[in-house]
């Protein structure tokens, strides 16, 4: 049996359905019950745990072999960065006897020691900390989430698509389900890979790239807006994020612009295009 974090987020639910699509037993863990009646629907079993809760958690992690762990985002209302640690510490306290012979971690591109530069720091951590442990690891850390232009459909239906990238940099960007079936695989794999892998899509792209993109989806013109870095804490703080997160995302998107990433051919590619991505989020609106 293998247990899945996060399984209601874009990733998780993509590591269980995969899984089992291979037919591999999974238990899904999720918040509350609501969604416990549909993964038993598609084969999964359910169980509810709060990340928050050590013990809980460890209980879940012994009814299971292996497990797929991600730490789940914080409100952006509240401290991130403090929220995220917390719940990232909570989850390698629960593999303390639990019996799991193997996981795999879900980080970041970019990962990188640090204070206040978001998941690149927070999830920094979060692989060192279940690294100590005594059990195998494997970290799967991901490009930039097709994701994370969801919110962005109803501004690109109006004709603009604001940024906070430079229009023309092309960064690693990844489909969440690509992101699943290269965890799906890393879970069903034999021991003694405790490797970093690296995962994003068939290629490239820049934030001009997506405003083309849905423009040709939408079929209308969508002009970008690049906002520069000096207005990004604020506009962070328009969109309901805390000062303290407001400082960790604009600090971590300015990580993002100036990092340096790997060249294309060190790293796993999936095979989901961004057209791809963002015409089914258009069709399904």
């Amino acid at each position: 049996m293998i247990i899945v974090l996060g399984a209601t987020g874009h990733v998780g639910s993509a590591v269980t359905q995969a899984l089992i699509d291979r037919d591999i037993p999974v238990t899904a863990v999720i918040h509350n019950t609501a969604k416990a009646a549909d993964w038993e629907r598609r084969g999964a079993k359910a169980a509810v745990a709060d990340v928050h809760d050590s013990d809980a958690l460890r209980r879940v992690f012994e009814g299971g072999t292996r497990a797929f762990l991600l730490n789940p985002p914080a409100d952006v209302t509240l401290d991130t960065d403090a929220e995220e640690r917390a719940t990232a510490a909570s989850i390698a306290a629960a593999l303390d006897g639990s019996g799991l012979e193997k996981v795999v971690v879900e980080s970041t591109f970019g990962a990188q020691g640090g204070d206040r530069l978001g998941d690149l720091s927070v999830l920094f951590g979060f692989e060192k900390s279940v690294l100590s442990k005594d059990i195998s690891v494997t970290v799967q850390r991901g490009a930039y989430y097709f994701s994370n232009w969801d919110g962005q459909l109803a501004e690109a239906r109006q004709g603009t698509l604001t940024t906070m990238l430079p229009p023309d940099l092309k960064i690693p960007m990844v489909a969440p389900v690509d992101l699943g079936e290269a965890a799906a695989a890393r879970l069903a794999e034999p021991f003694g890979d405790t490797d970093i892998h690296l995962v994003e899509g068939p290629q490239r792209y820049s934030a001009r790239d997506v405003a083309q993109t849905f423009a040709e989806a939408l079929n209308r013109s969508v002009d970008i807006v690049s906002l520069p870095s000096d207005q990004w804490e604020e506009a962070y703080k328009e969109l309901g994020f805390s000062p303290s997160a407001a400082t960790a995302y604009a600090r971590m998107t300015e990580a993002t612009v100036k990092g340096v990433f790997p060249p294309p051919e060190d790293t796993e590619h999936g095979s989901t295009t961004l057209e791809a991505y963002i015409w089914a989020l258009v069709q399904m609106a």
